[in-house]
C-alpha cells in the first residue's frame, strides 16, 4: 500500500532493541579474547574459545568488571537510574549457536533502567524517547547454512557453528512504546539508532559499526486503526545492519501490514528478516513472550551491586553529550545546516573538529576529509581516518592557504602521503610538487602559451577578460599542475594593458 494511505488509515507504533557490543579486552564471563575488540576480523572458527563459552560441565562464569563500567557509563548517558542491586538470568531457548543451550542475560533486574533520549528530525521536530532498561547479557555464536540458495537455514543441506563470537558482552538497550511519530517514523527510526550510536562511540565503548555487527537494531512496529486507540500485533525485524536499512525496513512493513489489515487480514507476531537487495522483510519465526523463555535466576553468579562512589566516578567521566557536542561545533564552524549535516553524514565530524584544532579552517577541513580523502577511502574500500591524520590533513591545508601548493598539487601530495611517503612536507619537497611563481619561469610559459594562441591578447582588452583562462590552463598544463595560476592571471592581464 502507498506509504501516505497507510498512514491516513493507521497509526504506526514503534519500540526499538539495540544491541551494543562492549569492546573489552576478554569476554563477558570467560577470559577469552573479545573479537569485537579486535573489529570482528574473521578468526579460525572456534579459536577465541574457553571451556565457559562451549559451556563444558564444571566451567563457571565470571563475570567481566569493565563490561560492568560500561554497562554503568552508558545507562547514566542515556538518562537512566542505576539499580543498586542486578541480577543475571538464564534465558532458555533453543540456541544452536550458544552451546550450554541458554542465554545469561538480564530480565526483571536490569543493571540500568528509566531513561531519556531527544531525537532531532531534518525538519526540526525533537521527539523524546524513553527508555525502559539497558540490560547486560553475552552475544550467541554465529550460524552458516551449507547448501541453500538464499544462506538462510531453509533448504539448507547441513549448518556450520562457530563459537567464537559466543560470550562477547553486550548491552541491550530496550525503548518503551513509542507513540506520534506518524509519517516521520522512518526517519525517526534512523535518527534514534544514529543517536544511540554516537553515545557508545563517544564513551568508548564500542566500535559501533553496523556493518560488522558492532551494533545492531531489532525494529518493532505495528499499526493501530486510526482513532481506535488499540494496539495492532507487532513484528520484530531482526539485526537490520545499516542507519538506512533501519529507515526502510520501517518503512516497508508499515506500507506491508497496512496492505494486509486492510483486506481484513490479520498481522502475524513474529521476527522478520531484512533484504538489502530487495527492499523487503520475510517471514522468520513466531516471536515469542518472555513466559516463553522460562527465566530465572542465574544461580552461579551474584548480584551485581555498584557502590554509590563508582556510580558517581562514570557519571562524572561521562564526555559531552554528542547533541550538544554537535550544537557547539556548529555554531563555532559557522556552517550551515546543510555543510553541518555532509559532515555528519559522512561519519567524519571527530576528524574535522581534531584538524581544525591542529589550525586548519572549518571550510578546508570539510572540503578535504567529506571530499578528496572521502574519494580515496571509497576507492581502497577503508575508513577516512585510516589513511591520513587530522594533522596532515591540517599542514596539507596551510601549504595550499600559504600559496605553497595548488588544489591540483595538493592532490597529488595527498596520495603521496596515504601511500606512506611520509608527511605532507616531506612528500612535498620528495615529488618536487612545490608552486612556482617565479615570474622568469612564468613568463616564459606564457610566451609559449601566447604563441600558440595570438588573440588572446587583444581579446583581454577588447574587454573579453575571461579570454585569459585558455592561455592560464595551457600554462598550467605545461607545467603540471606547479604554476601560481593567480600569478599567472597577473602577468597575463599585465600584458594585455601595457599593449604588447
Amino acid at each position: 500500500m502507498d506509504f501516505d494511505k497507510a498512514l491516513e488509515l493507521y497509526e504506526p507504533v514503534l519500540g526499538f532493541e539495540v544491541h551494543v557490543e562492549l569492546n573489552t579486552q576478554t569476554k563477558m564471563f570467560s577470559d577469552a579474547p573479545n573479537p569485537a575488540r579486535l573489529g570482528n576480523v574473521p578468526h579460525e572458527p572456534n579459536t577465541t574459545i574457553t571451556p565457559v563459552d562451549l559451556g563444558l560441565p564444571g566451567s563457571l562464569p565470571v563475570v567481566n568488571e569493565q563490561a560492568i563500567k560500561y554497562s554503568i557509563s552508558l545507562g547514566l548517558a542515556l538518562g537512566c537510574q542505576i539499580a543498586p542491586s542486578s541480577r543475571f538470568a538464564r534465558k532458555n531457548y533453543f540456541y544452536p549457536d550458544l552451546a550450554k543451550n541458554y542465554q545469561i542475560s538480564q530480565y526483571d533486574e536490569p543493571i540500568a533502567f528509566d531513561g531519556q533520549v531527544e531525537v532531532e528530525l531534518a525538519n526540526g521536530r525533537v521527539i523524546s524517547i524513553e527508555i525502559e532498561r539497558a540490560h547486560m547479557e553475552e552475544d550467541a555464536g554465529k550460524l552458516t547454512h551449507v547448501g541453500g540458495s538464499t544462506g538462510r537455514i531453509q533448504g539448507a543441506e547441513y549448518s556450520l557453528v562457530d563459537y567464537n563470537r559466543a560470550g562477547v558482552p553486550l548491552v541491550e538497550i530496550v525503548t518503551k512504546i513509542i507513540y506520534g511519530a506518524e509519517k516521520d517514523a522512518p526517519e525517526l527510526a534512523k535518527a534514534y539508532v544514529s543517536a544511540i550510536r554516537d553515545i557508545v562511540v563517544a564513551l568508548g565503548i564500542s566500535e559501533a559499526k553496523m556493518e560488522r555487527g558492532n551494533l545492531r537494531c531489532d525494529a518493532n512496529i505495528s499499526l493501530s486503526p486510526r482513532g481506535s486507540g488499540l494496539l495492532g500485533t507487532r513484528t520484530e525485524t531482526k539485526n537490520v545492519n545499516s542507519l538506512r536499512s533501519v529507515e526502510r525496513a520501517i518503512r516497508y512493513e508499515i506500507q506491508r501490514q497496512a496492505a494486509i489489515l486492510s483486506k481484513g487480514g490479520t498481522i502475524i507476531q513474529e521476527t522478520r528478516h531484512w533484504h538489502e537487495d530487495t527492499g523487503v522483510t520475510s517471514a522468520g519465526r513466531p516471536k515469542s513472550d518472555a513466559d516463553d523463555y522460562r527465566y530465572f535466576p542465574e544461580p552461579d553468579l551474584l548480584p551485581v551491586e555498584p557502590s554509590h562512589a563508582l556510580i558517581e566516578e562514570l557519571r562524572a567521566a561521562l564526555p559531552e553529550a554528542p547533541a550538544l557536542r554537535r550544537k557547539r561545533l556548529k555554531e563555532a564552524w559557522g556552517f550551515t545546516d546543510l555543510e553541518f549535516q555532509d559532515v555528519v553524514n559522512s561519519g567524519l565530524l571527530t576528524e574535522v573538529e581534531e584538524t581544525v584544532a591542529a589550525g586548519a579552517r572549518p571550510s578546508s577541513a570539510r572540503k578535504w576529509w567529506t571530499g578528496e580523502i572521502a574519494r580515496l577511502a571509497n576507492a581502497a574500500s577503508a575508513d577516512p581516518s585510516s589513511l591520513v591524520s587530522p594533522l596532515h590533513v591540517s599542514e596539507l591545508v596551510a601549504m595550499i592557504e600559504d600559496g605553497e601548493l595548488t588544489d591540483r598539487l595538493a592532490r597529488q601530495v595527498l596520495e603521496g602521503v596515504v601511500a606512506g611517503e611520509g608527511s605532507p612536507l616531506e612528500v612535498t619537497k620528495a615529488r618536487g610538487l612545490v608552486v612556482v611563481s617565479d615570474d622568469t619561469a612564468l613568463i616564459a610559459a606564457i610566451d609559449t602559451a601566447l604563441a600558440a594562441q595570438p588573440d588572446v591578447l587583444e581579446k583581454i582588452r577588447d574587454g573579453k577578460v575571461q579570454a585569459a583562462g585558455a592561455v592560464i590552463g595551457a600554462v598550467m598544463k605545461a607545467m603540471k599542475g606547479t604554476a601560481d595560476a593567480a600569478r599567472v592571471r597577473e602577468l597575463v592581464l599585465e600584458r594585455a594593458g601595457s599593449g604588447e
